[in-house]
């Protein structure tokens, strides 16, 4: 094999390959170079949304670059990135910095990040394993990343302690004020209590339960990882937390700034398997942020080891079309903080630039109302951002969360109200924002500052119009807020409801409009068809099926049958479609009812013996049902018994036993399958049947 291959302008340097990739998902891997061979990047999202695949996905979303993009490298910084994989944060490394190299033990997988980035002069890609290709490596590297790498450190070392000593080996690379990046699942994130699987073994509760099943890889809790980098010498080393998790990270949260409550709704992510529901995470992450436990349950760390990092925020919006691609970001320098909005794509440049305009005809609208707009200053040296005052305050959506916990829906009202006035200054001015929600207007005291505008039109909207989208957008966060009435808002708007599903239907066409008609991630999930399976629903059910799936007996001894004479059939269902079981018959009993179910219901009699005999019950007289018979009883195949609708609450199914042949002792044994129904659907199916007994 020859030891190096140009692809591009990359290099593939194989002098420490093996010849065999001990790493691969197979044919899915020829997929995707086959994609990358022929698609350029801008098509690779069409290319998602037609393959609907987890691994399509997962190695190909452009989001998966926003875990690296944030940090700030100077453009002639050296870069390791271990286990570059495919290359879904290669291509970002090497915008924004001097040399990246990437180490990883596939052949396939590298060759599909060089074919993705053959553009990239600054790229050098060595396949082999790390510890082989490591003693080569120099001790100048300004940044080193393990991006979803460091789990997996058993892999690489093969020791009694190999997550210590992947560090320990990664360390004397750095250069002076170097630092190492590592991006990792929280083995105890909420989303693995809630009930998603454990990324890498696809079980439930693997890591809370402390990986007790074995495997060989492991993640850590925040404490965990402290552990090691206190066992390494470790000095300095900075926590991040991205949102929902690393991988398709859209906000990244720091010690120095945390979220707040209600940010937290975007958390149904199960893009690769079926997930379980145990709960609400968006309520549970409310309450751990009150009481300042999120950096204990976050779904993901990113860890910076090495000097602090001046950014302490960082939100993105590229899951939209690419000029309206932008990321949001709060730094803190010598004690004062700062909110830049920067393009994530030249495309997006303008719409950046347009934020600056829009606060200028924003503030003389609101000039003398009560609405503040926040100052926004455009920056064109060097990296072009739209820079905003950093404003302290309580975004206006959880102030008026708080009227609805203590049930003051008059007090809602009130600041609905109070909202409407402020933001309806000057309606007839030729300008107005139409994200206008009330998560983008921070209350401090009497103050409402206004302080993201990005959707800013040169045109007026009805205030009304723009309140309804806020509420409407309110309302789709969390379901605790549907106690509010909405016919009541229209009301207060004199809004009809037929202007309401107009108004709604123009929010489906903005949406269209920034996402550029691409699927958005929520889309995506329905597409691969991952379910969300809610097992108090099953418990529901469980709990419903005790109380009606019983099997209810009843002796007529000659007068009659008694309510207080009846017994139930323990343990006769064998699951929720099967009855079985045997029960004692005395001599004197002249008619036995057995009540399938307390619900209406459809039962297929598929045996019946009394004392090991066959009941006749194709005999006129011995089978007495207060259902209708859908098939009777198989005149062939005589085990065969009949099917019967019972369109009532109440089934019965009377056995005429004086006309078996009885003994001192007698047994009957019953087996049927039964299938709950409707109302409606047993009354229709009974009407369809002629025969009646």
């Amino acid at each position: 094999m020859e030891k190096t291959e140009q692809i591009g302008r990359i290099t593939l340097d194989y002098s420490r390959y093996t010849g065999e990739d001990l790493y691969c998902d197979g044919a899915v891997e020829d997929e995707l170079l086959s994609i990358v061979q022929n698609f350029p990047p801008e098509e690779y999202g069409a290319k998602i949304e037609e393959k609907k695949s987890w691994p399509i996905l997962y190695h190909l979303s452009p989001l998966r670059e926003n875990i690296v993009d944030w940090l700030p490298m100077d453009e002639n910084a050296k870069v390791l990135e271990v286990g570059s994989g495919c290359g879904a944060v290669t291509g970002a490394l090497a915008r924004k910095c001097g040399h990246v190299t990437c180490v990883d033990l596939s052949k396939k997988r590298s060759l599909i990040n060089a074919y993705r980035h053959k553009e990239c002069e600054n790229v050098t890609i060595h396949v082999g394993n790390f510890k082989d290709i490591e003693p080569d490596l120099p001790g100048d590297y300004d940044y080193i990343f393990l991006i979803g790498v460091f789990e997996y450190g058993q892999s690489y070392m093969g020791t009694e302690t190999p997550y210590e000593d992947f560090l320990r080996i990664l360390m004397p690379h750095l250069a002076k004020g170097g630092r190492i990046v590592i991006a990792i699942e929280n083995k105890y994130g909420l989303k693995y209590f809630a009930g998603c699987r454990e990324d890498h073994l696809g079980t439930y509760f693997s890591g809370i339960e402390n990986y007790s099943q074995g495997g060989g890889v492991r993640t850590f809790s925040r404490r965990g990882l402290e552990q090691i980098f206190r066992r390494c010498g470790v000095k300095e080393a900075h926590f991040y937390y991205p949102y929902p998790d690393y991988k398709f990270m859209t906000a990244l949260y720091s010690d120095a700034y945390l979220p707040g409550k209600g940010e937290l709704c975007n958390n149904l992510r199960n893009f690769d398997r079926d997930r379980m529901l145990l709960f609400q995470e968006k309520d549970a992450f409310d309450g751990i942020v009150e009481d300042g436990l999120f950096s204990v349950f976050s779904n993901s760390y990113e860890v910076v080891i090495g000097p602090e990092i001046s950014v302490k925020y960082v939100k993105y919006s590229n899951d939209r079309a690419p000029e309206y691609a932008v990321k949001t970001q709060i730094s803190r320098s010598r004690g004062e903080k700062a909110v830049r909005k920067y393009p994530l794509s030249q495309r997006a440049a303008e719409h950046v630039r347009g934020m600056a305009a829009a606060c200028e005809s924003l503030t003389k609208r609101y000039e003398g109302g009560k609405l503040s707009i926040n100052e926004c200053t455009l920056k064109e040296d060097g990296e072009l951002c739209a820079e905003f005052a950093f404003v302290d305050g309580v975004p206006l959506s959880e102030h008026m969360d708080k009227y609805l916990e203590r049930d003051d829906l008059e007090g809602f009202y009130e600041c609905f109200l109070e909202y409407l006035d402020r933001i309806g200054y000057h309606s007839e001015y030729p300008v107005s924002d139409f994200d206008l929600v009330f998560s983008n207007i921070l209350v401090n005291g009497d103050t409402w500052t206004l302080i993201d505008y990005e959707w800013t039109f040169g045109k007026p909207i009805p205030a009304r119009e723009l309140a309804f989208r806020a509420v409407y957008c309110y309302l789709l966060e969390d379901k605790r807020r549907e106690k509010l009435d909405i016919s009541r808002v229209l009301q207060l708007l004199h809004i009809t409801e037929e202007e309401a599903e107009d108004l709604k239907r123009q929010e489906m066409d903005f949406q269209s409009f920034v996402t550029g008609k691409r699927a958005s991630m929520a889309k995506l999930r329905e597409l691969m068809g991952r379910r969300i399976m809610v097992p108090q629903k099953w418990i529901d059910r469980y709990q419903d099926s005790e109380a009606v799936n019983r099997v209810q007996i009843y002796e007529d001894k000659g007068t009659g049958y008694r309510e207080e004479d009846s017994y139930f059939v323990r343990e006769a269902y064998q699951g929720e479609n099967l009855i079985e079981f045997s029960i004692p018959v005395s001599k004197d009993v002249k008619m036995l009812r057995i009540d399938p179910a307390m619900d209406y219901c459809m039962v297929k009699i598929m045996g019946m013996t009394f004392n090991g005999q066959r009941v006749p019950l194709e005999r006129r007289g011995v089978l007495v049902v207060n259902g209708r018979i859908a098939k009777p009883a198989d005149r062939e195949d005589k085990d065969q018994g009949p099917c019967i609708v019972f369109p009532t609450t109440d089934p019965n199914i009377n056995i005429r036993v004086s006309a078996l042949e009885a003994g001192e002792e007698n047994l009957l044994s019953v087996r049927m399958e039964i299938v709950r129904l409707s109302r409606q659907m047993a009354s229709d199916l009974a009407g369809a049947v002629k025969r009646l007994l």
